[in-house]
């Protein structure tokens, strides 16, 4: 079946974004995303700039004139093309993780320079499919994990650029079959036959049923996990405050709740945020520190100190590997925790002992210890060795807002570096 652009982009808030970038290799997947986009956002009255982004890893010779391929097709049709190159030596081993990663980082720029908060990417259903099954054979396997709920619809990057992928529930062959009935050809990537990849051996070896299963089951997966998100985040929002910059308190009734797991998920959303881990900390590891807070037992956990008291339970950044300082005269993520720029002649570091004669206002109640030891380790403005005061101003509700995707909005409070949209239920209650 032919797909339908209307279906595909209609859920996506695109009155807010000034710009939008799509991801394009010149496979069939990433041509169909673009034509696709470009044929939707061509209705819209006030529709965003679409820019295609083709990333050269500077692996394989044959790259640089794919991406000439790319930008000459995108020139016949009036949308505008960049390529970015990954430069730098190559590692000897991981390269696929290697690449992956300067592959999300190369497009997150150019969504900056463009001044776009969308990157919409080509993953199908196939690739849905292919997923799962290999994140089972590591035993990741399914349930609420990340491994059972599949490739996520959309995922936040360093805080600020959302990766969306609206073809998941299309599959290779009709969008190759969109293509053919517009006569656009593209290119079939070697790397796709080529069985030293994991990838490649499950492409081959899943036959239609086994595909249909498996996504059957990552869509049963995820939609527990948003439900157990759902229920973390009504016991966030019951219990737990902001209470002075880099510090939460969690009411001890948080621990009288007889959802369980929805406490333990709760705990790592926000043991996650106040550490600003890049990932939430695994089940095991949580449910000791959960089991431990319980008999009155501090714990750290993810970069986060997570200190029992008789008022409650408070979470602070450890201040162990904080940034160093830096002059950011653009915004950059600091510790994924804040988004922050330092103006012209001033650097961004943590208050450190400075936090001593710099302590924020906040309920006198507060013990005076936490309140230090939260801000020692939240960024402050200093020129040279002097301490000028906060770097970050607190928007309403204590969070860093991001526009979702989607047609909603909020302020999510894990600014790690890819959280996955199943989580912005817990994640926007800060």
């Amino acid at each position: 079946m032919q797909p339908d652009p209307r279906q595909i982009f209609d859920g996506i808030a695109f009155p807010r974004q000034t710009g939008v970038i799509a991801a394009v290799s010149g496979g069939g997947d990433s041509l169909a995303l673009l034509l696709l986009l470009k044929e939707f956002l061509d209705l819209q009255a006030g529709a965003p700039a679409l820019t295609a982004v083709t990333v050269d890893h500077a692996l394989r010779a044959e790259a640089a004139e794919e991406a000439r391929f790319v930008a000459a097709l995108c020139a016949s049709r009036g949308i505008a093309h960049r390529t970015m190159v990954w430069r730098g030596e190559k590692p000897a081993t991981g390269i696929s993780a290697a690449a992956r990663s300067a592959r999300l980082s190369l497009l997150a720029q150019a969504a900056r320079e463009a001044g776009a908060g969308l990157v919409f990417t080509g993953h199908t259903r196939d690739d849905q499919a292919e997923t799962v099954f290999m994140r089972a054979g590591r035993g990741t396997g399914l349930g609420t994990g990340l491994g059972g709920a599949g490739i996520a619809p959309a995922s936040l990057y360093e805080g600020a650029i959302w990766f969306v992928r609206p073809l998941l529930s299309h599959g290779r062959a009709d969008l190759r079959s969109y293509l053919a009935s517009r006569d656009v050809r593209w290119i079939d990537d070697p790397s796709n036959d080529d069985t030293t990849y994991e990838r490649v051996r499950v492409r081959r070896s899943l036959t239609a049923e086994m595909a249909a299963r498996r996504i059957a089951e990552a869509e049963t997966a995820a939609a527990a996990r948003i439900a157990l998100g759902a229920r973390a985040a009504r016991l966030i929002d019951g219990h737990a405050r902001c209470v002075a910059p880099g510090l939460y308190r969690v009411d001890p009734a948080f621990f009288e709740d007889a959802d369980a797991e929805a406490a333990l998920y709760a705990l790592r959303v926000l043991t996650a945020m106040a550490g600003g881990a890049l990932h939430l900390p695994s089940e095991e590891p949580s449910a000791r520190v959960l089991a431990g807070l319980r008999a009155g037992v501090c714990a750290t956990l993810s970069r986060a100190v997570i200190d029992r008291r008789a008022s409650g339970i408070y979470l602070h950044r450890e201040r162990r590997n904080l940034p160093t300082g830096t002059g950011a005269m653009r915004e950059v993520l600091w510790d994924r925790r804040y988004r922050l720029s330092a103006p012209e002649g001033l650097h961004i570091a943590p208050f450190g002992a400075a936090a001593h004669d710099l302590l924020p206002e906040a309920n006198p109640t507060l013990p005076q210890d936490l309140l230090f030891a939260a801000q020692f380790a939240e960024p402050a403005l200093w020129r040279g060795d002097v301490c000028i005061g906060p770097a970050r101003m607190a928007l309403p509700g204590n969070g860093i807002g991001v526009p979702a995707p989607g047609r909603t909005c909020f302020h999510p409070s894990i600014l790690t570096s890819r959280r996955p949209s199943f989580d912005w239920l817990a994640a926007k209650q800060f």
